[in-house]
């Protein structure tokens, strides 16, 4: 057994500790420990439920022959891409210059100071049409390295200038924040790249997998777009209803499966992540009609599978298990309820990624809130807890995970401030609880300059900006929203709960930085869109002053579809203003009966006390 791995905070490290090969974790002692040899460095990134990743695995890592080689000729490291996912940018950025077919495993070769000379994903045991078998791989590197040195110096210099490059670029700073029209313009590009067919994204005659897109989803259901693109907007209400009754939706626990492999939504890849059920719960609830059956799925799932007995949430739950002695990929989510219950559920990757939670924080409470299920947000404020209790550390730096409640030594990135943060200003405004919301602003300004650009605090991983390999300031979205999307969310939601204009200024110069891109590419900046959407119209903002948060005006208020729906007692009202929120300033209960204030831009209607009128 591996100790390097085996006392790993990632599952994925932990799942091949037993393996023959001397696998290191990342960080500088297995680069030093190559340049001590002189030999190549392997990185091997991957995650919990990769199903290839698990197949390269069994075939190859776990062979006393394959092993024997990578330990004589090579440092092997092994990298769980979700708990550190700007070293899985960095190589999968200079992978691209080696091949096209970019995904997972990641297999990199670089010398002992980092620098990337080959990359590949998958390689079989054995060679196949197109495909050199791994151990040729092997062969072929140590051969170039002991005989072709000048050459792998040549290759690995040219791809480090190109990932320089490529890095040091930045967008137009005469950009400025989309207009409620472009918006628009934008939301007609997505929805003509509809399939007519078979509803989501994509062209049904191509074949290819078929992913939700939650990003891209959620900025067709803003209100920018709502009112003024209507055709547009019933894209996403017709994707999610077509995926809630295909394959890609677990009816027996609920959830979503990560992609479908044909577009009709069928044969899924079966595993559930944390990232796709979390934005995929708040899709539901803002579909028109609102899918609450959907919803309440993916809630279930979210609370009875994914979280873990610390609180937070899992990163995901594999898609291979064991059935009759036989490891199955989805066999397990081909049987009905009954069939699974005498089943082992497939592994659930217990690693609390920081951001993940905020997604997951933010969406159990916002629907939580308008639904009135009280668990939902009390799952959200366990998550909450548990993520400022362990992966905040007692200076106020954030961490990028933990497992078992052990902090791992990963840095956190900007979406992980970004993410979380919003997250945490939706649990504070559905519990009413300031304290959340102050946490949140720590992490936003922890993000800000005092020249005002954005950054990661601390600046990201140390060994890669020791090896000036830091990966793409990518502002798109991947299957989750990207870090600059995140913290412009997170800044405008604070803005909007009356923090400040400084936040919207924040806001606005993430979102105009990027605008030209996400304008020209919707589907790839659906995050960044919705911000924007957020930004370009005066926000609706209604707050609710009563002790009985189940009484009608305060029901009443649930039902509003502004951009914040805060119900407070005339104590947390207070509490809120006194911590700097000026929404909430000089509001208070007028004649001792709970009293709502339906605000326009900051700019708030007289106080009323009957629902009716509020709803009028």
């Amino acid at each position: 057994m591996n100790p390097r791995l085996a006392e790993a905070t990632s599952p994925y490290l932990r799942a091949h500790a037993g393996n023959p090969v001397a696998w290191f974790p990342w960080g500088e002692e297995a680069f030093a420990e190559a340049r001590r040899r002189d030999v190549p460095v392997m990185v091997s990134i991957g995650y919990s439920t990769c199903h290839w990743c698990h197949v390269m695995a069994r075939e190859s890592f776990e062979d006393e022959t394959t092993a024997a080689e990578l330990d004589a000729g090579f440092v092997s490291i092994k990298v769980d891409r979700e708990e550190h996912p700007e070293v899985d940018a960095a190589y999968m950025a200079a992978a691209s210059a080696f091949t096209s077919s970019l995904g997972w495993p990641l297999t990199v070769f670089a010398t002992p100071e980092g620098r990337p000379f080959y990359a590949g994903t998958y390689f079989p045991p054995q060679p196949r049409v197109g495909m050199p078998a791994f151990r040729q791989v092997l062969a072929a590197v140590h051969e170039a390295w002991t005989g072709r040195r000048d050459q792998i110096d040549e290759t690995a210099d040219a791809v480090a200038r190109a990932l320089a490059e490529v890095r040091d670029s930045s967008p137009a700073s005469e950009a400025t924040t989309p207009s409620a029209a472009d918006l628009v313009d934008a939301a007609h590009a997505l929805s003509d790249r509809e399939d007519p067919r078979h509803g989501g994204f994509g062209d049904p005659a191509a074949g290819a997998p078929k992913f939700p897109v939650a990003t891209a989803l959620r900025f067709l259901q803003t209100r920018v777009v709502r009112e003024q693109a209507a055709e547009a907007s019933v894209v996403a209400d017709r994707a999610l209803t077509a995926m809630a009754a295909s394959p890609l939706r677990d009816a027996a626990e609920g959830g979503f499966f990560r992609y479908a492999t044909r577009p009709d939504w069928t044969v899924p890849h079966y595993e559930r992540m944390l990232t796709d059920n979390a934005q995929l719960l708040d899709v539901a609830m803002d579909a028109v009609p609102s899918r609450e059956d959907v919803a309440r799925g993916i809630a279930g799932f979210l609370r009875d599978v994914l979280q873990q007995p610390g609180g937070g949430f899992g990163a995901a739950q594999d898609s291979e298990s064991w059935i009759d002695g036989v490891r199955s990929e989805g066999g397990y989510y081909a049987r009905d309820a009954a069939d699974r219950a005498g089943l082992a559920p497939p592994a659930v990757d217990g690693k609390v990624v920081s951001g993940w939670n905020g997604l997951a924080i933010g969406a159990l409470a916002r629907a939580g809130a308008r639904l009135a299920e009280a668990s939902w947000i009390e799952a959200a404020r366990w998550a909450a807890d548990a993520v400022l209790d362990v992966n905040l550390t007692a200076d106020g730096r954030l961490l990028r995970a933990s497992l078992d409640e052990v902090a791992s030594r990963a840095h956190a990135t900007l979406a992980d401030h970004g993410q979380l943060a919003a997250g945490l200003l939706a649990l504070a405004v559905a519990t009413g609880e300031v304290a959340y919301a102050v946490r949140a602003r720590d992490l936003v300004d922890a993000c800000v300059g005092a020249d005002g650009r954005v950054a990661v605090p601390g600046g990201g991983d140390p060994v890669l900006s020791q090896q000036g390999i830091g990966a793409p300031d990518a502002a798109s979205d991947a299957d989750e929203p990207s870090g600059a999307a995140s913290v412009a969310e997170a800044a405008a939601a604070l803005w909007v709960l009356g923090a400040g204009d400084t936040y919207r200024v924040t806001a606005e110069r993430l979102v105009s930085a990027h605008a030209p891109a996400a304008l020209a590419q919707p589907l790839a900046y659906g995050a960044l869109l919705r911000v924007a959407a957020g930004i370009a119209e005066p926000p609706r903002q209604v707050v609710v002053v009563t002790d009985d948060a189940r009484g009608a005006l305060a029901t009443a208020a649930r039902s509003i579809r502004a951009d914040v729906v805060s119900i407070v007692s005339p104590e947390q009202a207070l509490t809120w203003a006194e911590a700097g929120f000026e929404l909430f300033a000089e509001k208070g209960q007028r004649d001792g009966r709970p009293t709502a204030y339906d605000c326009r831009d900051f700019a708030c209607r007289l106080p009323v006390t009957d629902a009716a009128d509020l709803t009028a």
